[in-house]
């Protein structure tokens, strides 16, 4: 079912770009029902039999294999689950876990890599800096340690600033220390804010966030396919656009989410972040922004660097409803939350759709412009879906994603609707009869197919991100406020300052 309040809405530039007093984000006065106490209980029952299966079978590596009961060490071999699962370990009051993981922190060295891998600089920023400074936070301020580790860390990742780049490279060669001279993506150097400000807050050394802001703002004031739409390449040895590719999706996603996030957990006085958050929206909703044929859902197609809309979208992409209408909030415009609203829609269709009640890697659509999606048309099969349901799947897997219950529980707490407390004990339940396995909880091959195979991965995300969002969407709306914290894109909540008056220059 939908919302009975959403309806298709007519915008114009004028009423997108209104920036007046910004309001609370939370709907005053919600509460949880006290059947939400059993829903809690059901997804901490999920994270304690995930982790449980990583503390025997993988503890000290980044993930567990739960079927084959091994290690993996996608992420340089530096425990990322337990730095991942941190903060909600805290938020779930999980203490022995807490304490386990305190005691793990100490040994760990950032500075050489326990594999032959490269370091990525945008995942260990969100994972490793954003899961180490939370959990700082969270405890309040009592384990330095943790900033210590933090600290060791960046220090490392700064190296990928080469002398004189604005931009930093994606990757990291920790035997050198120097960084792999490669082209980057926007969601790399425009993802840092949050993280490396935070470090300098707690260390004192302003050069962690000159560097991130550097960046993030370089990318802001670059030549642009659209207004406040970069390309989603960059050269980081020029500082300049390497192609005209627009997407919320992968590569570029965060870029975006962290404009408006930054300018709420710093309140900066420069108005390029929210400024440039605002007209991205703008200029999303008068070009991306489609309706499907079948179903009148409302989707964010890509525009590729020969000017052709692709309608497609992400499990990825679908970070965006939650990022509007956060962003809607604090800029008091109530069109950016309505439109938000109907983009949750449409990426929750993507869950409701199929037979598993879990959404796909990646999805298309029909609307009155076309169906290009840069690929053949549909198939036959494809068809006879989306006639039934709005959208069609091109990549059928799922891999413990957050991204549609991250934008079910902005949903949830912003409008107070009840609808989004079902549909996240729906996403329980699925959760519960396609990802379970005897040790643990894994991804899947297929949504669409109840007999669907396993992969053999828990990703670190699953406990840092999606199990996060769900038990907080059935818990007190006062606990991890979302006028109290702003999460990075990673679910590390940082503890903001209250609020301005007002978020960019109007």
């Amino acid at each position: 079912m939908r919302p009975a309040y959403l309806k298709v809405i007519a915008i114009g530039l004028a009423s997108v770009l209104t920036v007046s007093h910004a309001g609370r984000v939370q709907l005053p006065g919600l509460t949880v029902p006290s059947s939400a106490a059993a829903d809690r209980a059901s997804v901490v029952k999920i994270f304690n039999e995930s982790y449980n299966s990583y503390r025997q079978y993988a503890w000290g590596h980044d993930e567990v294999a739960p079927s084959t009961q091994q290690s993996l060490d996608p992420r340089n071999g530096w425990g990322a689950t337990i730095i991942d699962a941190m903060s909600t370990i805290y938020i779930m009051n999980l203490t022995d876990f807490f304490d386990e993981a305190l005691n793990f922190i100490p040994n760990l060295d950032f500075t050489k890599s326990k594999t032959l891998d490269n370091v990525s600089v945008f995942e260990s920023t969100i994972r490793y800096l954003g899961g180490l400074i939370s959990a700082y936070e969270l405890s309040g301020k009592q384990h330095f340690i943790l900033i210590e580790k933090a600290r060791q860390l960046a220090d490392r990742l700064s190296l990928a600033w080469s002398p004189g780049n604005v931009i930093p490279f994606g990757t990291m060669d920790f035997s050198a220390n120097k960084p792999v001279i490669a082209t980057s993506g926007i969601a790399v150097g425009g993802t840092l804010t949050l993280e490396w400000s935070r470090l300098s807050e707690h260390t004192g050394n302003d050069t962690y966030r000159k560097l991130a802001e550097g960046a993030a703002l370089k990318i802001a004031r670059n030549p642009m396919p659209l207004p406040g739409l970069p390309g989603q390449g960059i050269d980081p040895t020029t500082g300049l656009p390497t192609d005209q590719y627009v997407t919320w999706g992968g590569g570029s996603d965060s870029y975006f989410e962290y404009l408006i996030k930054y300018a709420r957990l710093s309140n900066t006085d420069d108005n390029t972040f929210a400024d440039s958050w605002l007209t991205a929206v703008d200029s999303s909703i008068k070009t991306l922004m489609k309706n499907s044929t079948v179903g009148n859902y409302v989707y964010l197609a890509d525009l590729d660097s020969q000017g052709r809309i692709r309608h497609v979208g992400s499990h990825l992409a679908c970070f965006h409803a939650g990022n509007w209408l956060l962003g809607g909030k604090l800029t008091n415009n109530q069109t950016i939350i309505d439109i938000a609203l109907q983009l949750n829609e449409g990426c929750w269709n993507t869950y409701a759709g199929d037979m598993t009640g879990i959404g796909p890697e990646a999805f298309a659509y029909i609307s009155t412009d076309g169906s290009f999606t840069g690929n053949s048309g549909p198939s036959s099969e494809q068809l006879a879906f989306y006639e039934e349901h709005g959208y069609y799947i091109l990549v059928p897997g799922y891999i413990q994603r957050p991204e549609v219950l991250e934008s079910n529980f902005y949903a949830w707490r912003v409008t107070g609707e009840e609808v989004y407390l079902e549909r996240a004990r729906r996403a329980v339940a699925s959760f519960n009869d396609y990802l379970w396995t005897p040790t643990g909880f894994a991804g899947i091959s297929d949504v669409n197919n109840p007999l669907t195979a396993k992969d053999d991965e828990t990703e670190s995300f699953w406990f840092a991100e999606v199990l996060k969002y769900l038990y907080l969407t059935f818990d007190d709306p006062n606990h991890i406020s979302l006028d109290d914290f702003v999460f990075n894109t990673e679910a590390h909540p940082f503890l903001a300052p209250p609020a301005k008056a007002t978020y960019g220059s109007g």
